[in-house]
């Protein structure tokens, strides 16, 4: 997890580029790799919804097969607008994402108001952190040095190749409707103004709700408690456009000294 070291948090205040980002690569990858678990395991639930026969007629369908509509849906679908927040052991990690299916996606996250952004383009995840991002995790000296730089490296192999997972459209969401426990029904509602239908995953907790006009997309999904949080998803088919950020700084070229 973001921010979350055993005892204090380690500082580091060299003034050399290539060792600054060298350590920032180290001590990011044990705390990413969770923060994705975290937006995964709130991922994997359902929603509440009851039966009615208007629209496109998911309302009056059982719920695995409600569940199952909402990810025909989103496997077909070419981008998607995902945001939310999730509380996890006492920190809210929050997102703000563009997907794009087959190429990436672009935007922000945040633990506990330490932000920063994310593209993951053309084999490769980009990071450029907030200044209290840096100064966190690398000391003041090192923040200096990476303040308003782009940091690049591998998106399938190393350190941010956990990030893949919250990039990749048709990835996040099987993780998302694939793993449930039993399911049940509860009454309609209306999310974002769509009017939408949803599975409670009555197993582990949580609430997808599913649009009930138009194509099933999945619009919501929600869960109480201390582990609780809300992701939304909008903008489906929406014109989505990631590029890579110019001028980055590749970490695996810094680290081999070239």
């Amino acid at each position: 997890m973001i921010g979350a070291g055993r005892g204090r948090l380690e500082r580091y205040d060299d003034t050399s580029p290539i060792r600054a980002s060298g350590y920032l690569r180290r001590i990011m990858r044990p705390r990413i790799a969770p923060l994705v678990c975290s937006l995964i395991a709130l991922a994997a639930l359902a929603g509440c919804g009851d039966s009615s026969s208007s629209g496109n007629g998911v309302a009056s369908k059982s719920p695995s097969e409600i569940v199952s509509e909402a990810k025909t849906a989103a496997d077909g679908a070419s981008s998607v607008h995902v945001s939310g927040s999730i509380v996890n052991a006492g920190s809210t990690i929050a997102l703000d994402m563009d997907l794009l299916k087959g190429t990436g996606g672009s935007g922000r996250l945040s633990q506990n108001g330490l932000s920063f952004e994310l593209v993951d383009v053309g084999g490769s995840v980009y990071i450029k952190g907030s200044p209290e991002f840096y100064r966190h995790f690398a000391g003041g000296a090192a923040a200096q040095l990476l303040q308003g730089k782009w940091l690049k490296a591998p998106a399938n192999t190393g350190s941010f190749a956990s990030l893949g997972s919250l990039t990749d459209l048709r990835k996040l969401l099987d993780s998302t409707l694939s793993s449930h426990g039993s399911l049940s029904k509860g009454a309609p509602s209306t999310i974002e103004g769509q009017e939408a239908i949803g599975v409670k995953d009555v197993t582990r907790g949580g609430t997808l709700y599913v649009a009930t006009n138009g194509k099933p997309f999945p619009l919501e999904i929600t869960k109480g408690g201390s582990g609780g949080g809300k992701v939304t998803f909008t903008n489906w088919n929406a014109p989505v456009t990631v590029k890579a950020p110019a001028k980055a700084v590749d970490l695996g070229q810094l680290e081999s000294g070239h």
